[in-house]
Formats: structure tokens, sequence, C-alpha cells
């Protein structure tokens, strides 16, 4: 699975590679005199200029694809029309439109009569790059905001997936082994709350394992494979950044990406990130897997538990939701508040986490989630050791709570 993410997080640039159309010319008809020859070539398209009426060219089996630019594209006009016997491409389209505007704009600039009007634009034009730094944190380094943001909702994704899957994965075992009769031998040796507390750790561990092969293969990629691709010339300015020494106008790279290059070879960051991310995968799978265990426990098939399961994947859809959100803006009020809702927590606080929010926050946002998945065990037990041995009804909500009171 860690291979397959891999594989998948290269898969767009491997297909941006090899999808390429090849080599494409068009034949431009140009009315106005004297754009067709401001156009630029660029390895996948060539543009050549012909002087023949529009009628003829369509007619031509040797002309594939025509660029026709009437004579009023630069007063005024911004009808451009293209002609090929093939679908055409967004690509081309774009590369089209972005040199004609580029064209017109330059051309009706040059009608004011300014003198040097390229160099004053070049004067005038302004890049300001932002360095952000904590000053409650002794961090010289600053603080990449959009590492933080990606950081964040890749790591909110992954408890999604997590929660979902192998809770979902809980409740189809026990109502393959409810069907097969296998719990009604089992817990005549085994008391069914400690039937249910194992399968869900058993189902848990899975998960956990899973998560701790990507934190070490993540960790060994950033201690020995990330090194060495980094140049040497911008490792000396991600020392020089670590410093507090760097001037971002002399840097060959993006400050922003010297941030997150520096965190990502950080071997104890990305531990800490990922053992943040065991405990609050233990506490939210622990959480929702004692629900789907009641579901799975009070049902005889997976149609029966589609009603039923709308009550868990609702406030999982709501975490996932808000845990974007959080990760755009830490510090709103909303991620604040759902940070210590159990349902919610795991998804928002994991996106808020690389944004380095106070540590009390993580500990009593945990303290709380621990305290819920014990309480909805206890709850989920109750209805588990009913629910297994009830065949032939469908259950609803009356029925659960019914059940969770029983004695």
């Amino acid at each position: 699975m860690p291979l397959f993410m891999i594989a998948l997080m290269a898969a767009p640039a491997l297909i941006m590679t090899f999808s390429t159309g090849g080599s494409k010319t068009i034949y431009v008809i140009d009315e106005t005199k004297n754009m067709a020859s401001l156009l630029k070539n660029d390895e996948e398209t060539k543009f050549v200029e012909i002087n023949m009426p529009l009628d003829s060219a369509l007619k031509s089996e040797e002309l594939n694809t025509v660029l026709f630019l009437p004579a009023n594209l630069m007063t005024g006009g911004s009808n451009v029309t293209l002609f090929s016997d093939e679908a055409s491409s967004m690509k081309v389209e774009s590369l089209i439109r972005s040199q004609l505007n580029n064209i017109i704009e330059n051309e009706r600039l040059t009608k004011y009569d300014i003198q040097n009007l390229d160099k004053i634009l070049e004067e005038v034009h302004s890049d300001v790059t932002i360095q952000s730094f904590r000053t409650d944190r002794e961090d010289s380094a600053g603080s990449s905001t959009v590492l933080s943001y990606a950081l964040g909702m890749l790591l909110t994704f992954l408890l999604y997936m997590c929660l979902l899957l192998y809770g979902q994965m809980v409740m189809t075992s026990i109502i393959e082994e409810k069907n097969n009769r296998v719990l009604e031998i089992v817990v005549s040796s085994v008391k069914p709350t400690h039937l249910m507390t194992g399968k869900i750790c058993g189902i848990g561990l899975v998960a956990l394992t899973q998560i701790v092969i990507w934190g070490i293969l993540i960790a060994v990629m950033s201690a020995f494979v990330l090194p060495l691709l980094i140049p040497e010339a911008v490792s000396g300015e991600m020392a020089s950044l670590n410093a507090g020494q760097l001037d971002p106008a002399t840097a060959s790279v993006d400050v922003d990406m010297l941030k997150a290059m520096s965190l990502m070879s950080d071997v104890s960051y990305i531990i800490s990130l990922f053992g943040m991310l065991i405990l609050f995968l233990i506490g939210g799978f622990m959480l929702y897997a004692a629900i789907y265990a009641a579901i799975g426990s009070a049902v005889d098939n997976i149609q029966d538990a589609g009603q039923l399961q709308s009550f868990v994947i609702f406030p999982i859809i709501i975490g996932i939701i808000f845990g974007m959100a959080a990760a755009n803006d830490p510090n709103s009020s909303v991620a604040f508040i759902l940070s210590f809702i159990p349902f919610t927590a795991p998804m928002v606080m994991m996106a808020r986490i690389p944004s380095a929010i106070p540590s009390w926050e993580i500990w009593v946002s945990l303290a709380i989630l621990y305290l819920s998945f014990f309480g909805m065990i206890w709850v989920a037990a109750k209805i588990y050791r009913v629910g297994i041995f009830m065949y032939g009804k469908k259950p609803n909500i009356k029925d659960l709570i019914r059940w969770a009171r029983y004695k």
C-alpha cells in the first residue's frame, strides 16, 4: 500500500510526460498583417503563416489545422477561429489565447508612444515574498504556511480513510460471523464485551501497522533519499535559512520551497507528526469502530446496515470538511471548537497540528477523545451483547437505545 501511494503521487507527472500529443503545425491566416509573425513556436506547436483565402485553406487536405485572425482583432475584436480536422486540445487553445493576448496588449501599449515602456514596466514590477515567523516559538527558520496546509490535508485524509475503511471492516466482519452462527459458539466461552473489544483491537492494529509502515518509509526517504536529491547549492541556502542568515533576494529557490524542504528533511519532525497521527488514529478508530460494531451486531446483512451507517458516516464527513477548513485557517473559532468534539477531533486536530498549535490543545483534545471512546465502547458492548442474538428484525434507533439501557 505505501508503494502504491507513492506510485499514485508520481502518476500525474508521468502522465503529463507521456501524454503529449506530439508536434502540431497550425497554419495562420492573418488579416491583421502583423500578428502571425509575432506568434512563437514551442517544442510541440509550430505556427506557419499562409496567404490564401479561408475557404481555400479549409478545402485543402494538407492543412489540418487553420487559425483565422480577423482584421479587427487589434482594434477591438475578440473572436478568433480555429479550424481543425480533429478534436482540439485545451493546451493548444490556451497557448494560442495567451500568445494573442500578450501580442494585442503589447501593441496597444505602444500606441501611447511612451519611450522605454518595456523598461518602465520592468522597473515598476513587484514580486513580494512573505516570510512567516512565530513570535511564541524559538524558530529562527520561520514557518512554511504552504507546507503546513499540505501536510494538514494529507494527514486529515489519511485519518478519514482509516476511520471509514477499517470501521466498516469491523461491521462487515461481525455481520458475517453472525450470519454463520459463529458468534453463538464463541460467546459460550468468551464474554460478548471481550469478543467485541478484541475484534476492534485486532482490526485497529492492522490500521496501526499500515500507518507505522508509511511513517517508517517516509522517515527513511526524508533521512537518506531527500538529501541526495537536493543540489549542494540549495543545501547551503537551507543551512543559511535555518541559521536565520539567508537573504531572500539572493536565494536561487523560492523561500517557501526552502522552508518546505528543510522541514521535510527533518526526521524528528516527520516522526513527531506520525506519532500524533497514531494517537488520534487509535482514539478515533476505537470511537467509530465501537459504533460500527454495535450496528453490525444489530443487523443481519449489509443492506440493513446501510441506513444505520449514515449516523456514523455523517460525522466523519463533517470532520473531513471542517478539517480542510482548519488546514486553511487553523486558528479559527470553528476549528478550535471542533478540535474538542470527539467525533470531529481526529480530522480537525490533525489538520491543525502541522501549523504548530499550542500543545495543551492537543493533549486536551486527546484526553476528551480517549474518555469518549471508553464510554462509547461501554454503550456499544451493551448493544452488542443483545444484538448478536437478534435475527429476522431490522432494528431502528429506538431499539438500539432500548438495548443500551438493558442491565
